[in-house]
């Protein structure tokens, strides 16, 4: 059975285009790793598209969620990557987010990362998938909604 250790939370919100946009991305510490457990609404729905409603999730390097006109997310900065790995071996990259109604639920495991070593790090969800190839950071597409990462 795994043991709580401790939790790190970051509160989602949408940029400019997708208002609505809100969640929450909890950390919990466990003797096996981070469970992460995200819960958002008010992603973008398209209907019959076969590509659609998959959006690209990562933890950013960044500690900030503002930016500039052309990218109010730039401060967020790229993938989390401490150990300079290729991606999709950053840290900071994630499963994606698979969309349901404008709604998405997801909890996994993972030992890529400790508490301690994203707090004030950012969560971006992009508007695209990401195709776990393209360098360096999967050509997800637009950061769409951001949350740092707090305790």
């Amino acid at each position: 059975m795994m043991k709580h250790r401790n939790r790190a939370v970051a509160a989602i919100s949408g940029g400019k285009k997708y208002p609505d946009l809100r969640g929450t991305v909890t950390f919990n510490g466990m003797e096996e790793g981070v469970l992460v457990t995200v819960q958002v609404t008010g992603l973008p729905v398209q209907n019959e598209c076969c590509g659609c409603g998959v959006y690209g999730f990562h933890i950013h390097s960044g500690g900030s969620c503002t930016g500039t006109e052309a990218n109010e997310f730039a401060d967020a900065d790229g993938h989390f990557n401490p150990r300079g790995c290729p991606h999709p071996y950053h840290a900071g990259d994630m499963p994606p987010l698979f969309g349901n109604h404008g709604m998405a639920y997801m909890s996994f495991l993972t030992d890529r990362f400790t508490l301690e070593e994203i707090i004030g790090k950012t969560v971006i969800i992009h508007l695209d998938p990401d195709d776990f190839t393209t360098q360096p950071s999967g050509n997800s597409g637009e950061m769409i909604a951001c949350g740092v990462i707090a305790r």
